[in-house]
């Protein structure tokens, strides 16, 4: 038998909001969510405390999305509206963070890699980040998963 552990963490209220340019209805105004993401480890082993991630450890993946996506507007590098949105951060307007697409699924892809950037420091390849599920309301989630 093949044994694997599992555990899962999760951050909420991140309030941020987006545009879906190249979208052709309402997604393309600027919109906002209180996000979540939920975080899933697994290990073959578990630590000398006995769990699969410490999750206190994990304060530079919760840095991380508070800048992210902490009273931020995300926008895609190829929005045709860009230099608009720096101008409005420029002028203290938002706090613009530009990403390569501004999707909830680009940034559950984002949010595994920088998740499993600090595990490889933190638990030096014992543990990974396989699956992130990114929420922008109780309805809609987009998930990023890893194969194995």
């Amino acid at each position: 038998m093949n044994e694997r552990y599992t555990s899962t963490k999760t951050y909420r209220n991140l309030p941020c909001a987006h545009r879906q340019w190249k979208h052709k209805g309402h997604c393309a105004y600027i919109h906002g969510y209180s996000r979540q993401y939920t975080f899933y480890f697994e290990a073959k082993k578990m630590d000398k405390h006995g769990w699969v991630v410490g999750f206190g450890d994990l304060k530079n993946l919760e840095k991380y999305l508070l800048e992210m996506y902490d009273h931020t507007m995300i926008i895609a590098e190829d929005d045709p509206e860009l230099s608009t949105f720096q101008e409005l951060n420029k002028k203290g307007l938002c706090d613009l963070r530009i990403v390569p697409e501004a999707s909830l699924e680009s940034s559950a892809k984002a949010a595994l890699t920088k998740a499993n950037d600090i595990l490889l420091e933190i638990t030096k390849g014992r543990a990974r980040c396989f699956k992130v599920e990114a929420r922008e309301n109780d309805k809609n989630s987009a998930i990023y998963e890893l194969n194995n």
